[in-house]
């Protein structure tokens, strides 16, 4: 189902969209002396002035026009620099000759699957990614953090809550950001660390195998690396790491901490049907088990 069914914009000339809300309906308009039309009733109420930020430069993926142009917008307003995709073939062109710092890709394109492509762009950049998905695809959702995700945003959705995630994303991408909301949990844990001859640099953001060759992981993958690095022996339940990971809470019927949990086995631990370093603690979450050195 496309963006435009979901929103129920298409072909309607009655849909109108609050310039700080992706929050789309049928609305009537009404016509104001000298103001012309605009929309009425915004579940949001009045919105606070918006503030700048650097020039970052993001990618909106999206089929739709009306969501591509109320993002684009939106950031631009918020001093991001936006360019954008209407399929895969375009963002295939975008990528391959521009440098983006993060990138929202909507996964109901038409003739793609969104989810490869999330796979396509992973296999060959670190760029944080953020999903976009209907409101029930929690399959999306989870395969997407598969390929290689760092977060998802589900429809409908606030456009504050899109730039929470972005800058989120974004400050954890970065080689001299803060470790995020872990980092308050444990101020005088050291910049480099090493556990079961494995080496993590929470600075540089890199992580050393045995042998010394560097290891990709993604922004979220990091994130809870870091985060059981910080809090060794000491089991975490799923809204802890969710907290950690992504800044917000946990939903029960949310897989996506599970989800690279498992991706992370299968990158530091021998046996990841067998894990030895993150063990899974029954009705709890998860406890990272090897001594820690600071270095």
């Amino acid at each position: 189902m496309s963006g435009k069914d979901e929103f129920g914009v298409k072909g309607s000339p009655n849909v109108t969209v609050c310039d700080n809300c992706l929050f789309v309906e049928k609305r009537r308009l009404r016509t104001v002396s000298g103001e012309g039309s605009r929309a009425v009733g915004c579940e949001y109420g009045d919105h606070e002035e918006r503030g700048m930020t650097e020039a970052t430069h993001i990618l909106v993926v999206d089929d739709d026009p009306l969501v591509r142009d109320m993002l684009g917008r939106y950031f631009e307003g918020e001093g991001f620099q936006v360019s954008y995709a209407e399929s895969g073939e375009s963002l295939r062109e975008q990528v391959a000759g521009t440098r983006f710092d993060a990138i929202l890709l909507d996964l109901r394109l038409p003739g793609e699957d969104g989810l490869s492509l999330a796979r396509e762009i992973r296999s060959k950049s670190s760029v944080p990614i953020i999903i976009i998905t209907g409101k029930g695809d929690m399959v999306d959702r989870v395969v997407g953090l598969e390929m290689g995700a760092d977060d998802y945003i589900t429809k409908p959705f606030h456009l504050r809550e899109v730039l929470a995630r972005v800058r989120t994303v974004l400050r954890r991408a970065a080689p001299q950001a803060q470790e995020g909301p872990g980092a308050k949990f444990d101020e005088s844990a050291g910049e480099r660390l090493r556990f079961a001859d494995w080496q993590l640099d929470l600075v540089k953001r890199e992580l050393l195998a045995p042998d010394g060759h560097p290891v990709a992981l993604t922004t979220g993958e990091f994130d809870l690396l870091s985060a059981f690095a910080r809090h060794p022996n000491r089991p975490l339940n799923r809204d802890q790491l969710m907290n950690f990971v992504h800044g917000r809470d946990w939903d029960p019927f949310d897989r996506s901490i599970d989800t690279q949990v498992g991706r992370l086995r299968k990158k530091i631990e021998q046996d990841p049907k067998e894990p030895e370093l993150i063990k899974t603690v029954r009705g709890h979450g998860y406890v990272f088990t090897p001594k820690i050195e600071r270095l």
